[in-house]
């Protein structure tokens, strides 16, 4: 009787063992980072074409995955020009405070290729007289096609941003159209509509 009392509470210890076992396996998962598209985000501004630019910034949250009015946003849209919420403003006219600690890391590269952390060395945050993702044709995020006015993403550019609170996100640029055509009208292509990939890395690790 003793050794079979002894055999049962030997086999109920093996069992809660492997149930913590697989309880705590569980627990040390980390979720696999998805890759997520916004498609159409507004960024509409005023002025342009000679006259003085204005209009609010378009804020996004990439923990969120949604425009924000607050100050948890992480990059803001205005026409062409993006910005992230760290640094300093350069001042012009409605352009939001930056309170995060946002930096931005340029990357040649496949999105799909980029699934390190780059050194803490190629953040920048915006500056007083420059952008982190500059401006201009050819330099930040953009060819501007003189001939038809189109405005095409760069091939191969992934922008691994430093978020607002700490965190890390990379995202790509597909189109500055509505609907993302993939060879915009001249004639009939609406500007200012960003779709863009992006990846959110919301634990403690350097890769996503």
């Amino acid at each position: 009787m003793k050794t079979k009392f002894l055999k049962l509470s030997l086999l109920a210890l093996m069992i809660f063992t492997a149930s913590c076992s697989s309880d705590d396996d569980k627990n040390d998962t980390i979720p696999a980072v998805e890759t997520v598209k916004v498609s159409d985000l507004y960024a509409p501004q005023t002025g342009g074409q000679g006259q003085a630019v204005g209009g609010a910034f378009t804020k996004f949250s990439f923990s969120e995955n949604k425009i924000v009015t607050n100050d948890n946003w992480d990059i803001a849209f205005r026409g062409t020009t993006i910005i992230v919420n760290g640094g300093d403003e350069i001042g012009i006219t409605d352009e939001p405070t930056r309170t995060g600690s946002g930096a931005v890391s340029i990357v040649s590269g496949t999105f799909a290729s980029v699934t390190a952390f780059p050194v803490a060395t190629t953040f920048q945050q915006d500056g007083a007289t420059v952008y982190a993702i500059p401006t201009g044709s050819g330099n930040g995020w953009y060819n501007y096609n003189t001939s038809t006015n189109i405005i095409s993403p760069l091939a191969g550019k992934v922008f691994v941003v430093k978020t607002h609170d700490g965190k890390y996100a990379k995202f790509e640029i597909l189109s500055y159209y509505q609907g993302a055509p993939a060879n915009p009208d001249p004639a009939t292509a609406v500007a200012r509509y960003f779709t863009f990939n992006f990846a959110y890395q919301a634990n403690s690790t350097t890769t996503f």
